[in-house]
């Protein structure tokens, strides 16, 4: 029977999701958790990776045991069990078949920004300090929908058979002392997101223009785009499904 688990975590101290040869991650510490209160060893497959530092609010993962499972219990387990940066929403029975990496219909993630420092969110926003247009920035995040391939946002080297995604959304909103940028699309690249912050930026300094993200997507260059921002500020926010994962 395969199970989905949806979860939270924050990245802090966290080397990314997924397993590393010498570093920390959610997938090793989740594993370990399910291995023990199962009394078997569990292997999960997540929903996507989330680079060093970066946090999710919502992240699904799949594994499979031969005894159903009380999700009640299990739940309750699990969060005792685990560490307090990482907390289990839920656990549901879906089809065999069910994947939560290549199941998933769009991803979402926002990016914090403050431009007043404040102690509350230093681990948790981006502290960017220069005046900003917000205006010429959401003109060029709307441009980002125009475009299909996001070379240029992705992290060099990247052994990918694509570099096509399906933006459905891209938009800045202040909220209060934050500035969030909001993104939806299909599948992300590596570090695109973070990329595509630092270019937006470069924009909202007087840095660059409209014009030049267009030249950036065009050109398919990592090296054209702007810097990649600092992991602390991302969350990845939301993973949706067809309702067919579920098992009736």
């Amino acid at each position: 029977m395969r199970y989905f688990l949806e979860l939270s975590y924050n990245g802090r101290h966290y080397h990314g999701w997924q397993n590393q040869p010498n570093a920390i991650s959610v997938q090793e510490v989740l594993e370990n958790a399910l291995s023990i209160l199962l009394r078997k060893e569990i292997s999960i497959m997540g929903a996507g990776r989330t680079d060093s530092g970066v946090h999710a609010k919502q992240m699904y993962a799949h594994f499979d045991t031969e005894e159903e499972i009380n999700r009640v219990e299990l739940i309750y387990k699990l969060n005792s069990f685990l560490p307090t940066d990482i907390s289990i929403k839920d656990i549901f029975l879906v089809k065999d078949d069910a994947h939560t990496r290549f199941d998933a219909v769009a991803r979402s993630y926002e990016y914090w920004i403050v431009q007043e420092k404040n102690p509350f969110l230093t681990d948790y926003a981006y502290y960017f300090k220069t005046v900003l247009d917000i205006g010429a920035m959401n003109e060029a995040a709307a441009e980002l929908l125009n475009h299909k391939d996001f070379q240029c946002f992705s992290k060099s080297n990247t052994d990918v058979k694509t570099y096509l995604c399906d933006l459905k959304n891209a938009v800045w909103v202040q909220e209060k002392e934050t500035l969030v940028f909001y993104i939806t699309a299909d599948r992300f690249l590596r570090n695109m997101v973070r990329a595509i912050v630092g270019t937006l930026l470069d924009v909202g300094i007087g840095k660059s223009n409209l014009h030049d993200v267009k030249q950036i997507i065009e050109s398919k260059s990592r090296s054209k785009a702007g810097a990649s921002v600092p992991a602390h500020g991302l969350y990845l926010t939301e993973v949706a499904y067809p309702d067919t994962i579920q098992r009736n």
